[in-house]
């Protein structure tokens, strides 16, 4: 296929980047009429599947039983998640020694063990804990290597901290290969479970890099559809695949090369999908590259080759403010192309670093909600909006949080939609949802390595582990569950819709205003940037050689601006032999 990089998205996408928390919220409040008895059925509903999570405590283990006890809010999940996130990236011994020594000296990792039943837990806790009980606080790797190298030497303290994250590892992906990772999800599939299945990795930063991811979707699809039982995309398995593995510089900068590079090795992917009768869906990236994502998801439904699947899909962030907005323009893409869309809705995995960035670039506002409760209400927004548009979209909704999924039950009523959830976490709410109650559930089915392990697992131990994480705290007697069930609506009745405590990007520095940025991924913004230039007429210089203080002539020349080779900055007088003389 050929894709133009003047190609329009199919059809246009306009939303502002970050508008005002207060009116945006204030209209999603309107928007979302749950009335006062599904609210109240949908609040029983969901007492009742925490009240069943609670009971199951400690009796298979899991992510909400890891946090229970490393929670990010105390010395030993600080310690843990750290020693993950720096494993990853240390490439010598030495600085491993070290970093063990600072990350789990002085860790109380037995009394941890005592607290808890889950079996993950304390094989975690035992291999840590071999660690903690050779390295003492105050000795360094130096001292240790001194004294034990012909007993158990510092090798074996790296291999016991590895080790747990390994074990980790097997909880949370599903397979090294995706051919494990297909042996592995028999036994789910027999109780009826669906699959995505993800390759792990972080983004391309080279060609021969986004070589490698692609071949490994394409490796994947061809497994998956050898082995995949059902009928149609939506009851057969399917993968996910990320954009910006798939090309090295998939910025809104870089618009023209994406196009014309990404597209069809996107398209040849899709195909593979298709042919196989799977479902393709195309993962969530950060805020600024949503507009290029819709563009490149826009080509593929202009692509006649696809005509006739409804096997494509699109992940949308609920904590993203156009996320509304980005339901509706699939809506109107479906109906326009003929077909039938999925789409998964998800609340988000990337919210510290869009605040951040946002605060990092002077941005008029940040592109995502700064209140747990509001993202909330979003996500059941979209929801309505997804279920509003059965015929063209088919909801996939992501969630562990049993209140977000006891409402969406109540709103879709007899609607078709399904249920997705993370493997290795969620089990004893979807033991609920699915076993028992019969609404359809996806595993997104993490496939990868221990490398790519690490980074992810760190993902999802920041996105899950903050207090107001749902998954952090269901498991806790000591956090009542009416607060658990406490409707968005009913959590902003006091009007505060931004976090007080989290400064806004233009107020980071105390006593004087952030510089005020450009986000390229706001066409909008950039749009404005280019009007405003071009009502600035740029001066043309001329530049000669000066000797003792006069200008000498010389062959003159017209310099161009390196950014586009075309547009002339000014002339240049080069100096000749003769300045030179004189």
């Amino acid at each position: 296929m050929s894709a133009l990089p003047d190609a329009e998205p199919f059809p246009p996408f306009r939303a502002p980047y970050a508008p005002d928390d207060a009116d945006l919220v204030r209209r999603l409040r309107a928007e979302l009429a749950l009335p006062p008895d599904a609210a109240r059925r949908a609040s029983e509903r969901a007492r009742g599947y925490i009240e069943g999570i609670r009971a199951a405590r400690g009796s298979v283990g899991g992510l909400e039983d890891f946090m229970q006890t490393y929670s990010l809010s105390t010395r030993e999940g600080l310690a843990l998640m750290s020693l993950a996130e720096a494993l990853l990236r240390v490439p010598d011994a030495a600085t491993q020694d070290r970093l063990i020594e600072d990350k789990l000296g002085g860790r109380d990792w037995a009394e941890a063990a005592r607290e808890t039943e889950s079996w993950i837990v304390s094989a975690t806790t035992w291999a840590l804990g071999m660690s903690v009980r050779i390295v003492h606080p105050g000795e360094t790797a130096e001292g240790i290597v001194g004294r034990l190298a012909q007993r158990l030497g510092m090798p074996t303290i790296r291999t016991a901290a590895r080790q747990a994250m390994r074990l980790l590892g097997h909880q949370f992906v599903l397979g090294e290969t995706i051919e494990g990772a297909l042996r592995r999800a028999r036994s789910r599939e027999e109780r009826g479970y669906r699959h995505s299945f993800d390759m792990l990795g972080e983004g391309a930063r080279t060609a021969r890099d986004a070589r490698r991811y692609l071949e490994s979707y394409r490796h994947a699809l061809e497994a998956i559809g050898r082995s995949a039982r059902g009928d149609g995309p939506r009851e057969r398995p399917g993968l996910s695949v990320k954009l910006s593995a798939l090309h090295p510089r998939y910025t809104a900068r870089q618009r023209d090369r994406v196009l014309r590079e990404l597209v069809p090795d996107l398209a040849d992917l899709a195909r593979l999908a298709k042919a196989h009768d799977l479902n393709l869906t195309v993962d969530a990236e950060e805020a600024e590259r949503l507009e290029l994502s819709l563009e490149v998801f826009g080509a593929l439904l202009r692509e006649p080759s696809l005509v006739g699947w409804d096997g494509l899909g699109l992940a949308v962030q609920a904590y993203q403010k156009r996320a509304p907005a980005v339901v509706s323009w699939l809506d109107d893409s479906a109906r326009a192309a003929g077909r039938r869309l999925m789409v998964r809705l998800v609340k988000g995995a990337y919210w510290d670093t869009e605040v951040k960035r946002a605060q990092e670039r002077g941005l008029a506002g940040f592109p995502v909600f700064t209140r747990k409760p509001v993202t909330d209400l979003a996500y059941l927004v979209c929801a309505s909006r997804l279920l509003a548009a059965g015929d063209r979209l088919y909801p996939q909704f992501a969630t562990h949080n049993a209140l977000t999924a006891a409402t969406v039950i109540e709103l879709a009523g007899s609607a078709d939609f399904e249920f997705q959830r993370l493997h290795g976490m969620g089990d004893d709410l979807f033991r609920q949802v699915h076993d028992r109650d019969g609404h359809p559930c996806r595993i997104y089915a993490p496939v990868g390595g221990y490398r790519e392990l690490l980074a992810y697992l760190v993902r999802r131990l920041l996105e899950n582990g903050a207090n107001s994480s749902f998954v952090n705290v269901v498991s806790d007697p000591g956090v009542p569950i009416g607060g658990l069930v406490t409707h968005p609506h009913e959590a902003l009745a006091d009007g505060s819709v931004r976090h007080a405590r989290i400064a806004r990007p233009d107020a980071i520095f105390p006593g004087r205003r952030n510089s005020a940025g450009i986000e390229f991924g706001d066409r909008q913004e950039v749009a404005r940037l280019q009007a405003g230039m071009r009502a600035v007429p740029d001066p043309v210089l001329d530049a000669a050689p000066l000797v003792s203080g006069r200008p000498t002539g010389g062959v003159r020349r017209p310099l161009r601006a390196p950014a586009d080779g075309a547009t002339l900055v000014g002339h240049v007088e080069e100096a000749g032999p003769g300045a030179a003389a004189g």
